[in-house]
């Protein structure tokens, strides 16, 4: 039997489909669904089936010394053991396994994991790898007819990457925690990665706040024939030079030169990661999101892989024919008009070897998407045509004008060729048509103004322009960095797009540039990111980065522990300001979020006992205070954040539980789900909420009342997780 691996369970089964060329008999083994065609078996993994940890003696905060973990032990536990299982079994059936993952240093760990577990029960087992960049019939075919081999120096620099970052995670966060005293859900993580991210995103706040805005002028004139014209000069910086333009202008202007000449704007470069996440996030994606929908849209055939450094379309590609494939549907008259057209690519500045730019492998209907998936497809196609098609044509004209003694201009641009603007409508250009004029013209003035502005602050990061900062820095790399912003939301570190940083990261920030400044300069992990592409190239073995990094941390650790004290107190008096919700209007005192003795969170005065105001909160999720902030009640607006979940705006605290008890006198107060229901567990999202109200699980009774192992088999779920999710019901009731 030939045993084929593929990352997800949908990628499997595309995969099967397309090597059966028809439906492929679906089978279970162990609990997981794969699909059998002859004498293959293709199997679908969940992404990493084992991972990287500490042995359980490790677990207790307070007794393991957080140095110790530097050079702990690791080892490996299972994170899927149902498919572990099925692992085992196809692999002691099967004669050869074939490694069918994602081509990237991810998936390449991600696949020997799997053929290390088949190997256990099948030592004999031959094994091959086969690549390919989109899940299309043309190339899994050609992937599957020129296998080569497993990777194992690729995996071992994802396996270090693990390592490496389990160990700084672990070792700081614990002692950033600890010192600081916040720990249970609302710990402070602290990471490699991320915290030099963080660090970025509080510096530029740093800046913003430490702007002081200089006071400019400019002056403009109307004059005849709609012409609206600005004083040459542009800025200017004193008010008596402004006051003596405007003495000198005169009641007509002349016309002394017009000058147009054509401007060019060049297509873009194809899409790789990078530049795909910026022009997502410039449409309302979140760089996750963007992502995962891109993830999506790969499995399922329609673009090619969404994770690559690669702005340059490889030969093999022949774009011609691929445009052909959309002069029918949505796109027809875009790709019928590019056809006509020389079609010569752009090239971006980077070009790999792993994979091409994000291009569309198919065509696809608006019908067959959600919204949110056509509107990234769309994205991916129009960008596709806009680097084929030509450049766009302007034809710029200046305009001088003296009025009196005083210089004047004006700019104007008319559309000649649209090009590839008209494939691709999210840059935008719009056109300044100026009157027809001739030199030595007179033209009435009919009015000026003098208008009063200030320089700006620099703009806060968007998520995309934070990504490319961060790739130009090599802060992680272009299959992690939309997660580690995804976790500085999640940690409620920063909030909003633009990102804003929350005083808990100031606090955090301030305080290890203070105490240990290496952990937020991009230096020490842009060496560590060289030395893992070093593994991949055979340069340099695995345990050296590992070790290389262990001293790196004990460096870090040795500034730590000198300032422990201090940085203690600096985090505390930092932290405590972002648990202020208000002032008390019984009292005047400070409202503040704090916890009761079981695990419970309300809002309480500061002048307890005195004053015994107080206001419920939601048990789980991490609490975000805003800057948005309730004139009734001068009280700031409230977020909650679940991992997995839309942040919940909950607003105002009091006029949230004032509202509540209205409803509840009514009788329309419904159970705050966020609070009690199913959802508010950690891991059950809307396809496992599904999946349990499927099996009858609706409330958290019923998951009190219903056995681990029947439930986990009719619903497919891990009975480890669901044992995890009765002992949390359990806390609850």
């Amino acid at each position: 039997m030939h045993l084929i691996i593929a990352e997800k369970h949908d990628a499997a089964k595309r995969i099967a489909q397309i090597l059966a060329g028809t439906k492929p008999r679906s089978q279970r083994v162990a609990g997981v669904e794969a699909f059998r065609l002859d004498d293959k078996v293709v199997l679908g993994l969940s992404g990493h089936i084992v991972g990287v940890d500490y042995p359980p003696g490790y677990n207790n905060w307070q007794k393991v010394d957080c140095k110790d973990l530097i050079r702990a032990e690791i080892v490996v536990r299972p994170l899927q053991e149902k498919i572990i299982s099925a692992l085992r079994t196809l692999g002691a059936q099967a004669s050869r396994i074939t490694i069918a993952t994602d081509y990237d240093r991810e998936g390449e760990l991600i696949g020997v994991e799997a053929l290390k577990i088949a190997r256990e029960a099948n030592p004999k087992l031959k094994a091959d790898r086969v690549r390919y960049s989109a899940i299309v019939k043309d190339e899994i075919l050609k992937a599957f007819q020129n296998s080569g081999s497993v990777d194992f120096d690729l995996a071992a620099s994802g396996e270090a990457r693990q390592i490496i970052d389990l160990v700084w995670g672990a070792a700081l966060t614990r002692y950033i925690s600890l010192t600081s005293g916040k720990l249970g859900k609302e710990f402070l993580s602290v990471g490699r990665v991320q915290s030099p991210t963080l660090a970025l995103i509080v510096d530029r706040e740093r800046e913003i706040q430490a702007f002081q805005p200089q006071p400019y002028w400019e002056i403009y004139a109307d004059l005849e024939k709609e012409l609206r014209v600005q004083h040459a000069t542009g800025r200017i910086w004193e008010k008596a030079k402004v006051d003596s333009i405007i003495a000198n202008l005169g009641p007509e202007g002349i016309v002394r030169s017009i000058e147009t000449k054509p401007r060019v704007d060049k297509p873009p470069a194809p899409f790789d990661t990078t530049s795909f996440i910026a022009a997502a996030s410039g449409i309302g994606f979140s760089a996750a999101n963007a992502m995962r929908i891109a993830e999506w849209l790969y499995t399922n055939g329609f673009i090619s892989y969404p994770r690559t450094d690669n702005t340059v379309y490889p030969p093999s590609i022949d774009l011609r024919a691929l445009t052909t494939l959309f002069t029918k549907g949505a796109f027809a008259q875009e790709a019928q008009r590019l056809l006509k057209g020389k079609m010569v690519p752009t090239r971006g500045k980077r070009s790999t070897t792993d994979h091409p730019p994000i291009y569309p492998t198919a065509p696809a209907e608006k019908s067959d998407l959600k919204e949110d998936q056509w509107r990234v497809y769309e994205l991916v196609v129009r960008r596709f045509f806009a680097t084929l098609a030509e450049q766009c044509v302007w034809d710029a004209t200046s305009i001088k004008v003296n009025i009196g003694p005083e210089p004047f201009r004006a700019s104007g641009a008319r559309l000649v060729e649209a090009g590839w603007r008209y494939y691709y409508p999210y840059s935008k250009a719009e056109e300044h048509i100026l009157p027809e004029l001739k030199e030595g013209e007179r033209l009435k003035v009919l009015g000026h103004s003098v208008e009063a502005k200030e320089t700006q602050p620099p703009a806060r990061y968007s998520q995309g322009k934070l990504i490319k900062l961060m790739d130009e820095l090599g802060l992680g790399t272009k299959s992690t960095r939309h997660d580690i912003i995804s976790k500085l939301y999640a940690r409620a570190y920063v909030q909003g797009n633009p990102m804003r940083p929350t005083n808990t990261a100031y606090a955090v920030v301030d305080t290890l540039q203070k105490y240990a400044p290496t952990i937020t300069k991009p230096e020490m992990t842009q060496t560590l990111e060289k030395d893992m592409t070093r593994i991949s190239e055979r340069k340099i073995k695995e345990d050296e980065v590992i070790e290389e990094s262990r001293v790196m941390l004990t460096s870090v650790f040795d500034e730590l522990t000198q300032n422990q004290e201090c940085i203690g107190q600096s985090l505390k008096d930092g932290l405590r300001t972002d648990k202020i919700v208000g002032t008390c209007e019984k009292c005047g005192s400070e409202l503040i979020i704090r916890r009761g003795h079981r695990g419970s969170r309300f809002i309480g005065c500061s002048g307890y006992p005195n004053c015994r105001f107080t206001l419920p909160l939601p048990r789980s999720g991490v609490v975000v205070v805003t800057e948005k902030m309730c004139e009734k009640h001068g009280m700031n607006h409230i977020r909650i954040i679940n991992k997995g979940k839309r942040p919940w705006e909950l607003g105002c605290p009091h006029c949230n539980f004032l509202d509540w008890q209205a409803k509840k006198a009514q009788g329309k107060a419904e159970p705050d789900k966020e609070r009690n229901g199913l959802g508010s567990f950690p891991g059950i999202g809307p396809k496992t909420l599904e999946k349990l109200t499927k099996a009858g699980v609706k409330t958290t009774q019923d998951l009190l009342n219903a056995k681990a192992n029947a439930l986990a088999e009719k619903t497919g779920l891990s009975e480890k997780k669901i044992q995890a999710w009765q002992s949390a019901a359990k806390a609850l009731s």
